[in-house]
């Protein structure tokens, strides 16, 4: 006899990003309706909460910054959407703040429960903050996950988009803690004659499987 349990498959790297239709602050979207251009979808515990206040505050902060990168924003908790706007005025009355981006209201949790927001370890009833950056065709490119306690680093979100983009623009690589304008490196040989011909081909190299370049 077969489990009644369904197991969920989590969204992997290189793969399409699991689809959505669902209610917002700004009405009805879907992950379509993000075609075209870069999304980070991130998920935050829950609506009139401390931290989670002072991350919306950043993620509005850099908001003009996203859009500059053709970046949308879109936040999402299991909180209902008169809550979220709840929120967002009670941040833009006591923190002079105005939220732009819309806000997913998962009380089902099935956009949470697709992207494997909620972590049963921390919390049964609240997603985690996690931060799913997908790309213009749909395609999930990056995962991270911050604990409960933990605010996360808007200028690690700025970085990480820009690496993504230098990649698909250039086809090469970013080092660690690499800032755009900084070297990148250049993929690796894949024979013994580009191997042997690297050294020679005017990049800054280290040995022949490490090499960098200046865009």
């Amino acid at each position: 006899m077969e489990s009644q349990n369904t197991v969920t498959r989590l969204p992997r790297l290189g793969e399409p990003a699991p689809a959505f239709d669902a209610e917002t602050t700004h009405g009805r979207l879907k992950l379509e309706d993000f075609r075209g251009s870069w999304l980070v979808l991130f998920s935050h515990p829950a609506d009139f909460t401390p931290v989670c206040t002072t991350e919306f505050i950043a993620f509005a902060e850099i908001a003009d910054d996203l859009q500059k990168r053709n970046v949308n924003l879109l936040g999402l908790s299991i909180d209902s959407t008169y809550s979220h706007i709840a929120w967002v005025r009670t941040i833009e009355e006591k923190f002079g703040v105005k939220i732009p981006f819309p806000i997913i209201a998962d009380l089902n949790k099935e956009v949470a429960t697709a992207y494997g927001m909620i972590m049963p370890g921390e919390s049964t009833t609240e997603t985690s903050r996690a931060v799913f950056v997908i790309d213009p065709e749909g395609v999930t490119r990056a995962m991270i996950y911050y604990p409960l306690t933990t605010g996360r680093n808007m200028d690690e979100i700025l970085r990480l988009i820009d690496a993504l983009r230098t990649h698909d623009e250039h086809k090469v690589a970013t080092p660690a803690n690499w800032r755009p304008g900084d070297k990148v490196i250049v993929p690796p040989p894949k024979t013994a004659e580009d191997a042997a011909a690297r050294m020679s081909e005017g990049y800054e190299c280290t040995d022949w499987f490490f090499c960098k370049k200046a865009l």
